[in-house]
């Protein structure tokens, strides 16, 4: 105390202060680099674990056929995506209830106008008889009995769409049969038609047991050898067939020398409205109706290509 004041100074270049700053900014640089990419992945692998049950919903979804319009199961669900399983669960309810209501007013109307139309045949071919002897009756006559035909068999077809609706379907209808009884059941309809465009119709036919609805499996016969009379030109061809596969279950087909279906158009002929010929009269229903009434017996139904041209459609039932 009482004695000179002492100081001691201490001072760094300005270059060496930024190399101070520049070295630690260098050691802070990868551990802001770790600690960016541990927040960028936790936050990924939070969203993506927050979205798998909508990525799953997305899957149940989108496996579904076109007319499953059952309600969502939301037994699994997490809690935030009840309100949107309610929301669609509402509206195929609603799809539901219209399309059921369409399905019944379809069928109600074709049942009611089966009678009527059958009465109409009957007057128009008894007409024919009366007056064979005027041309111009005659072919008045027969177009009105072809608008008829065709009226009915539009009728039945829808008809047998109805029959064949997975909902509907009845397997307490099931019963053994014989694919060979049921191509003779409708094959003199047929033997006819094809006569009258000048088609050779043939079968090559064994006794094919197997099981199922009568009455599907007749419309099912009926539209595809249809079907091939409607495509096959005059002069053609058409070769109605049924075996036993031995394994228990049979094999149905129908032969054609038409013009045979493009590969890219093979799914689709089987939806509804769908024609390959826009000049061929017909609904577009008929490969409809034999898809439906093929997976109401657990069998698949295929096109292919007939060797030497041609179609091959092929249904196979279960043992």
């Amino acid at each position: 105390p009482g004695g000179p004041e002492l100081r001691i100074g201490y001072a760094r270049t300005v270059r060496k202060r930024e190399q101070t700053r520049s070295a630690i900014l260098r050691a802070l640089l990868p551990l802001e680099g770790i600690a960016t990419l541990a927040t960028v992945g936790l936050i990924w692998f939070s969203v993506s674990n927050g979205l798998q049950p909508l990525a799953r919903l997305r899957a149940r979804l989108n496996a579904r056929s076109g007319d499953d319009l059952s309600p969502i199961e939301t037994g699994a669900l997490p809690a935030e995506l009840m309100p949107l399983a309610a929301a669609f669960n509402d509206l195929l309810e609603r799809v539901r209830a219209g399309a059921q209501a369409q399905h019944d007013f379809l069928a109600n109307v074709a049942h009611q106008l089966r009678t009527p139309l059958a009465g109409l045949k009957l007057q128009l071919e008894w007409l024919a008889e009366r007056h064979p002897d005027d041309a111009k009756s005659q072919h008045s006559l027969k177009l009105m009995l072809s608008s008829a035909e065709r009226m009915i068999r539009q009728t039945n077809q829808l008809l047998a769409l109805a029959r064949a609706e997975p909902s509907r379907f009845e397997k307490t209808r099931l019963e053994p049969l014989d694919l060979v009884s049921l191509v003779e059941e409708s094959v003199q309809y047929f033997v006819e038609e094809a006569a009258r465009k000048g088609i050779d119709i043939g079968f090559d036919v064994l006794p094919t047991p197997v099981s199922g609805d009568r009455f599907l499996l007749r419309d099912l016969v009926e539209n595809l050898v249809d079907n091939a009379l409607r495509y096959t030109p005059p002069g053609g061809t058409v070769t109605v067939g049924c075996r036993p596969d031995g394994q228990g279950g049979g094999v149905f087909t129908v032969e054609d020398t038409g013009p045979g279906i493009p590969r890219d158009m093979r799914e689709r002929v089987f939806s509804r409205h769908v024609r390959l010929d826009s000049k061929t009269h017909g609904s577009g229903l008929g490969l409809a109706i034999v898809r439906d009434i093929a997976r109401a017996h657990h069998a698949s139904v295929e096109v292919g290509e007939r060797r030497g041209g041609g179609a091959v459609f092929t249904v196979y039932f279960p043992g």
